[in-house]
């Protein structure tokens, strides 16, 4: 098994030396850097367990490198202890603002500072096992649609598109980032669903169409032992509602669905019907859009989620 390794980020180089000192006696791999943007350089190039962050430092400060990090996806799970002085108060606050996950007071304590490095490795391993049972899922959903030439890549299509969607009609980042996951997972659902209905190239029969339907259910079923997919369930779930209230599986109408939902049905819809099915060839993108406005007459699809997918379709081309 890997060792542990903990990233000190420090400008005082006696503190860089008294803490490596504690780190490696406990059999810690240590990584250094003596500023702020070789920290930021450093965590990004040996991804470590755990930072040791002091304040202030040239370059970039303490604050700027926690902000930094815990904002992009890839570090935020990363525990961050901020170094700071006994009586610093403001500086506590303002590390918490910024994401620090603890803070470590100086003159050191080792007793302290070991105890704390524990609980936070701990926590550490409890989200590393939270990603291994997300990334299984996510790889179940794309190997899935791999098995089918004529859905191979859906999945990533769509979750590109609705998150295209979602930023045009400006939601956050951390939203586009919940819709682009429930992209690639709406369709989880189909791995209930036989081959043999899910690739016939004729019309299904009533008990074939109630399998397929059943899909968004499934897959949400899928990703409810899950609580970190909790906010995308929803989306899974909802996506083949529609409107006007003639999807399912509920019949929800108009923004009774989740606006994730509302938001990869589009996606979804518009992929599906620009892509060769075994019942039919691909539909021309400019003819895909004319049937979508039409059908969003006709109370469908979110007019306003509609327009704005469909400037967005118009000045990509």
């Amino acid at each position: 098994m890997a060792k542990v390794k903990i990233l000190i980020v420090d400008d005082n180089v006696a503190n860089v030396e008294l803490l490596e000192a504690y780190l490696l006696s406990a059999d810690y791999r240590v990584v250094k850097a003596f500023d702020g943007q070789e920290g930021i350089d450093q965590a990004y190039k040996e991804n470590p367990d755990l930072i040791f962050l002091d304040i202030m430092m040239p370059k970039l400060d303490g604050y700027e490198v926690c902000k930094r990090l815990k904002t992009d996806e890839k570090m935020r799970f990363i525990p961050i202890v901020m170094i700071t002085a006994l009586s610093e108060m403001d500086a506590k606050i303002k590390g918490l603002d910024v994401g620090a996950d603890d803070f470590l007071s100086k003159p050191f304590n080792k007793l302290e500072m070991m105890a704390r490095v524990r609980s936070l490795l701990r926590i550490k391993n409890l989200h590393n096992d939270l990603d291994s049972s997300e990334n299984i899922i996510f790889t179940l959903a794309l190997a899935l649609e791999a098995k089918d030439p004529y859905t191979a890549g859906h999945s990533e299509r769509v979750a590109s598109l609705a998150r295209s969607l979602a930023k045009e009609v400006g939601l956050p980042e951390d939203m586009q980032n919940k819709i682009h996951k429930a992209g690639i997972l709406h369709d989880i659902g189909k791995i209930g669903i036989s081959e043999s209905i899910l690739n016939k190239n004729t019309t299904l029969n009533g008990d074939e169409y109630g399998e397929v339907i059943n899909h968004p259910s499934i897959g949400a079923n899928i990703c409810e032992p899950l609580k970190s997919l909790l906010d995308i369930i929803p989306m899974v779930r909802y996506h083949h509602e529609r409107f006007d209230g003639s999807g399912h599986p509920d019949g929800l109408i108009g923004e009774n669905t989740p606006l994730g939902a509302r938001i990869i049905s589009i996606a979804d819809a518009f992929d599906a019907m620009t892509s060769a099915r075994p019942y039919r060839e691909a539909i021309e993108k400019g003819k895909a859009i004319n049937i979508m406005t039409s059908e969003a007459e006709m109370g469908q699809w979110d007019p306003k989620l509609l327009s704005a997918f469909i400037k967005m379709m118009r000045r990509s081309d």
